[in-house]
């Protein structure tokens, strides 16, 4: 017999196995119910729908917690096979028990694809910092998953929970039929809810079971710069409380302030190897704020963010002690360290949890550990008193705090990176912590100031000098990519790329970069360039664009559809270009681009150009004021860059004197 006849047969075997297997199934109820479900309404480009989504929550007295989501989908068009792949992601918190998938054909049995199907893999190497966690992934592949095909999934896990509560969203990209929730509590447990993005809906309760049921449920559709998930889904956060009402969830943001310090309760104790350590740093110093920036440089600069994050780590900072002996941490033991050594001098600093998404945690949004980033808030000394410390909270009772970022690694004392601004986080204080909303920064301490003194030849030909000074999180931007640089040769790239977008052919003559790793100082661009046919002659006549290089429009909001979310800004910014060309010898402007002035709440715009002897100056400015702007304002913002488009192609025309 040979090699291919015994492997032909030995497949058909497999397969008839697999059949009778396929023949044998018996689909659950909540499967057989949705095969007649009617299809949500949808739009052309949707590829599936969820007919059916249920989440089933069972507290047992030990408090842990028994987590069941089943989803039904119906395939649409050929994108839908993604849901082929069932993931279930497990921890020191979650243990996946079970996961099942079913796949229904028309016209064909339905299979069944278990455990034993399941791959796992964990997830442990260097990635952006984090070294270790004990995250693993189950993931288990669907076959066969095609257009016009019903697919199910299940998930079992079993939750032993720092915190009673939970999350139920059940909002999607994709339209929704119905949604269901039930919850079973032990005899004597009590629950509270928050409804988030959505209207308040009661429950059917009855004895110890409460259930929920939603239908109908449009999806959410994902576009550019809109705000995070948390803050457009729908939700329903839960939290479950033992008799009497107390120790498991949480009721207040002061009762996730408590658990906190808790958790870093003995963690700032000093000793000698820090104290000396602060003395080698502050010795020679005379003033409280140089003694501030000293120690804030330190642990910013000399301490290498590295997570370690297994177990109650992904929320416990290590000992600051630790921290400094081994000069790596993630974000919470930069922050220990920080406030320990800040005691060290007589300031006092607190905690500050917040999330790096503006939105995800807002006043209205229940009190919760969705929190992924730690900060510091410094009590400022009454002595302390410097205009460029931006990033100040005023307390009502504790008076001026500086927020600072000691993970950040470009934005030094007094700034605060853009994504952190507007948004809120929980000031962690032993007297009781509270929800507070950290500044938005002035628009000047973000910005880009370019400048560029250039010549245009009888050819057409430009060439000159650029200047370019950044600050504020445009700097730290600029910084981020010339870091990643490791011969001199790639760090013109970014200039490179620049030029490339504004012109079609140029010569890089010289570049020079300043004040690279000084963080407290701009940054800046020096550079030379030569630019071939930068006007077009047509007989007397020359054109020639007056903003050289840059752009500040954008086709953000050039859609089809009508934008549904609103838009988020990165941060505050105001940036200023200022070209001079001098003008070839026996030319005089025929025509100039009009001034273009445009002022709104949340963004400026304003630019002209102007004649002086032979040189013709281009100047403008562009502001980002408010970092969300309403999606009912969306078609005023599409204009708003339309017009700045309009303005950066505008072209003068030279004539050549005595030229018709």
């Amino acid at each position: 017999m040979t090699k291919f006849r015994v492997v032909t047969i030995l497949s058909t075997l497999m397969l008839c196995s697999f059949a009778s297997r396929v023949m044998a199934i018996t689909l659950p109820p909540w499967i057989q119910t949705q095969l007649t479900a009617p299809v949500p309404a949808h739009d052309a480009k949707t590829s599936a729908v969820i007919l059916y989504s249920e989440t089933a929550l069972k507290v047992q007295s030990s408090g842990k917690i028994q987590r069941v989501d089943r989803t039904v989908f119906k395939i649409l068009r050929p994108g839908g096979a993604d849901l082929s792949i069932v993931r279930a992601d497990s921890n020191s918190q979650t243990r996946t028990i079970s996961m099942h998938g079913w796949n229904m054909a028309p016209g064909a049995p339905p299979a069944d694809i278990g455990d034993r199907d399941a791959v796992e893999s964990s997830v442990i190497g260097v990635s952006e910092g984090d070294l270790v966690d004990d995250v693993r992934s189950k993931l288990l592949r669907i076959p066969a998953v095609l257009t016009g095909n019903i697919v199910a999934q299940e998930i079992v896990r079993e939750i032993q929970p720092y915190v009673m509560a939970n999350d139920w969203v059940f909002q999607s990209t994709l339209p929704v039929h119905e949604a269901r929730l039930s919850l079973d509590l032990p005899a004597g447990w009590s629950y509270k809810v928050h409804w988030i993005n959505h209207t308040e809906v009661q429950a059917t309760s009855s004895g110890t079971h409460s259930e929920w049921v939603l239908t109908d449920l449009k999806p959410i559709r994902e576009e550019p710069q809109m705000p995070p998930w948390e803050a457009v889904a729908g939700r329903l956060a839960i939290s479950v409380f033992p008799p009497g009402g107390h120790g498991k969830g949480f009721e207040t943001w002061a009762d996730v302030g408590t658990w906190y310090l808790g958790l870093v309760q003995g963690r700032q104790a000093s000793n000698a190897a820090i104290h000396q350590q602060v003395v080698a740093l502050t010795g020679g110093l005379t003033t409280p704020l140089a003694k501030l920036q000293a120690l804030a440089a330190f642990v910013q600069k000399d301490v290498r963010y590295v997570a370690i994050e297994l177990g109650i780590g992904g929320y416990q900072p290590h000992a600051a002690v630790d921290v400094f002996a081994h000069r790596y941490g993630d974000c919470k033991d930069k922050a220990t360290l920080l406030v320990t050594m800040l005691r060290d001098i007589g300031i006092e600093a607190d905690y500050l949890m917040v999330n790096t998404e503006r939105g995800a945690i807002g006043d209205a949004t229940p009190p919760n550990l969705g929190f992924d980033h730690v900060i510091v808030a410094i009590r400022l000394p009454a002595d302390i008193d410097d205009p460029t410390l931006f990033a100040k909270y005023t307390h009502p009772r504790l008076g001026r705090m500086l927020l600072f970022d000691p993970t950040d690694t470009y934005i030094p004392l007094g700034g605060l990176a853009g994504p952190l601004q507007d948004s809120f986080g929980l000031l962690v204080r032993a007297e009781g912590s509270e929800l507070v909303h950290l500044p938005t920064l002035p628009i000047t301490t973000s910005s880009l100031t370019r400048t560029a003194h250039l010549t245009l030849d009888e050819t057409g030909t430009l060439r000159g000098a650029v200047d370019e000074v950044f600050t504020g999180d445009e700097a730290a931007n600029a910084r981020g990519m010339f870091d990643t640089t490791t011969v001199n040769t790639d760090q013109i790239k970014p200039i490179e790329s620049l030029m490339a977008e504004s012109f079609p052919t140029f010569t890089l003559k010289s570049a020079a970069v300043r004040n690279l790793r000084v963080h407290d100082q701009p940054f800046e661009w020096h550079y030379s360039i030569e630019v071939p046919a930068f006007a077009e002659t047509s007989g007397n006549l020359v054109t020639l664009r007056p903003r050289v290089l840059g752009s500040k429009s954008s086709g953000l909001l050039e859609t089809k559809e009508p934008r549904e979310n609103d838009i988020e800004f990165d941060g505050s910014r105001t940036d200023t270009d200022e070209f001079e060309i001098t003008l070839p010898p026996g030319y005089v402007v025929d025509d100039m681009p009009q001034p273009v002035n445009l002022e709104y709440p949340y963004a400026a715009y304003h630019s002209k150009t102007e004649l002086t002897g032979r040189t013709l100056k281009y100047t403008r400015k562009f502001e980002i004021k408010r970092l969300t702007v309403a999606s009912a304002q969306a078609p005023e913002l599409k204009e708003f860059y339309r017009r700045i488009l309009n303005d950066e192609a505008a072209v003068a025309v030279l004539r050549r004197a005595g030229g018709t």
